[in-house]
């Protein structure tokens, strides 16, 4: 897929607001167009846990759309794109994907991406989990997405937070087929001969 395609970046209001903040630095480094949609309790989160405001992050993306836009290029399945990630992901919002509520550009653009065959990443920041959340989960997943929580890998033995945030961003990225040059690769010499 030329580069030039873009990839919708939705960040919802879950706690991790620097997965998506990295998740726009490696697209932009790889040189991946992101439409960005924030919703309005990531807005808090993002002030909350980081010093980043949403000005900086509108910089990371080629586009940027409010979530109330409801009408949006991508909220039409005739704008191509890779996909969708969003990250993280609040259980509200996934569960609105999962159910098909889609009164907010982030679940109607994720609702496109399904519908499309297109590729949904859901970075699911919650725990514990209850019964409904995981309802949720295989809900979305029977719709078609791919539910990848921010579980920290070890075997890349991580020294900094900073260490298990790329390794996570960047193995979301190779869902879609994106190097980012973030991720320790398991070695190829433990792989069986």
């Amino acid at each position: 897929m030329p580069m030039t395609v873009p990839l919708i970046v939705g960040i919802s209001g879950a706690s991790g607001a620097i997965y998506g903040i990295r998740l726009l630095e490696a697209l932009q480094a790889a040189g991946v167009p992101a439409h960005l949609i924030i919703s309005k309790s990531a807005m808090i989160t993002l002030k909350e846990e980081t010093s980043t405001d949403t000005g900086r992050l509108r910089t990371l993306a080629a586009a940027y759309y409010l979530n109330t836009d409801v009408g949006a290029a991508i909220s039409s399945g005739s704008f191509k794109t890779r996909g969708m990630i969003i990250m993280p992901c609040s259980v509200r919002t996934l569960s609105e994907i999962a159910y098909g509520t889609t009164d907010n550009l982030l679940s109607r653009a994720a609702d496109v991406v399904l519908k499309e065959r297109r590729r949904l990443v859901l970075a699911v920041r919650e725990t514990p989990l209850h019964h409904g959340h995981l309802r949720a989960m295989l809900a979305a997943t029977e719709n078609g997405a791919i539910i990848a929580p921010p579980v920290p890998a070890f075997y890349h033995r991580p020294k900094t937070i900073d260490d298990i945030v790329n390794q996570t961003v960047g193995r979301c990225l190779d869902l879609f087929e994106i190097e980012s040059g973030l991720v320790k690769r398991w070695p190829a010499d433990k792989a069986p001969k």
